[in-house]
């Protein structure tokens, strides 16, 4: 697995377990908007959404269910 696949992967779960992009920013020490930019690179990169986003809330969709299913420890 390259570099920046783990980095998407390690940004996808930091997201989906706090359920809040600037708390998993301060987790993962990288600006907020750089996570989202992050975010959105994966869900490109794999063709699919992960996260439901409104101005409120983040929430798993259930593709984002399976993938952290697949790729926690």
């Amino acid at each position: 697995m390259r570099g920046t696949e783990f980095a998407e992967l390690s940004a996808f779960v930091a997201v989906a377990e706090r359920k809040n992009f600037a708390k998993a920013a301060g987790y993962l020490g990288i600006a907020p908007s750089t996570l989202s930019q992050t975010i959105r690179s994966l869900e490109e990169r794999l063709d699919v959404r992960l996260l439901h986003r409104t101005t409120r809330s983040v929430s798993v969709t259930e593709a984002g269910e399976r993938l952290l299913f697949r790729i926690r420890p």
